[in-house]
Order: C-alpha cells, then sequence, then structure tokens
C-alpha cells in the first residue's frame, strides 16, 4: 500500500524528469572543471546520451541508482505497492540500457556509466573518467 495520497504521488512523479537531473549536472561541472569539452542529449546517438565528449568518441550515462537498478546499492530498491508493475519498469529499463550501449559500441563510441550513488567522491570519479577516456 503507498503511504501517500494519489495526488501527492502524482505531484512527486510528475517532478522526476529525464534530463538535467541534479546528479547530470553535478557530473558535467566535474567535467568542465576537469577541462571537457562535451555535448548535451545528442538525439542523433542511441539512446540520447546524457554527455557526449566528440573528441573521444565517448559517452557518458549519469543513471540513478533507483530507475536504472543499480546491482547492491541501496538506492536501488524495490517499491512495496504495485510491485508487478514496478518489476516490469525496471526490466525494461535495464534491457533498454544494454541495448543502447550495444548499439553505440557497434557505432565505435565508448559508453561511461556514472550511478548517482558514485557522484559523491569528486577524486574516485575524476579518475574514473579519466581512464576510461584514455
Amino acid at each position: 500500500m503507498d503511504s501517500l495520497s494519489k495526488e501527492r504521488r502524482s505531484w512527486n512523479m510528475s517532478r522526476i524528469h529525464g534530463e538535467n537531473t541534479k546528479p547530470e549536472i553535478l557530473v558535467r561541472s566535474l567535467l568542465h572543471r576537469m577541462g571537457y569539452r562535451f555535448r548535451l542529449h545528442r538525439r542523433d546517438l542511441p539512446g540520447k546520451p546524457d554527455i557526449v565528449l566528440p573528441r573521444y568518441k565517448a559517452v557518458v550515462f549519469v543513471h540513478g541508482c533507483f530507475w536504472h537498478r543499480h546491482k547492491g546499492c541501496k538506492y536501488a530498491y524495490m517499491p512495496k505497492s504495485r510491485v508487478n508493475f514496478w518489476q516490469k519498469k525496471f526490466d525494461e529499463n535495464v534491457e533498454r540500457d544494454a541495448r543502447v550501449k550495444r548499439e553505440l559500441r557497434k557505432l565505435g563510441w565508448r559508453t561511461i556509466t556514472v550511478w548517482e550513488c558514485q557522484i559523491r567522491n569528486d577524486v574516485v570519479l575524476m579518475n574514473r573518467i579519466r581512464r576510461a577516456l584514455v
């Protein structure tokens, strides 16, 4: 059973957006501080990646742990209500993420996935991004 009223749940869900999320803005800020030039949400690439680094032929997806099912993460919990709906939704998200990565790799692009829970440590994230772009 949902602990929120139908109206409150609807309002909460309406505030969730796929672009320009807080985690995405934090990663963009980090990349900018590191001196990388990038483009955003290129519609001509599969999956419309959050961040595109054309010079490195690399894309960055900033995934929310809940929505994209970060394995082993405490934020990737299963809601208690409408479990069948959520399971189907999450399975489709994971399947789509894998398909998009395959398509990008076939086109010669490198993919980097940054999980929302990993954004808290700038130094670790900077090192990970540098290694991925070498």
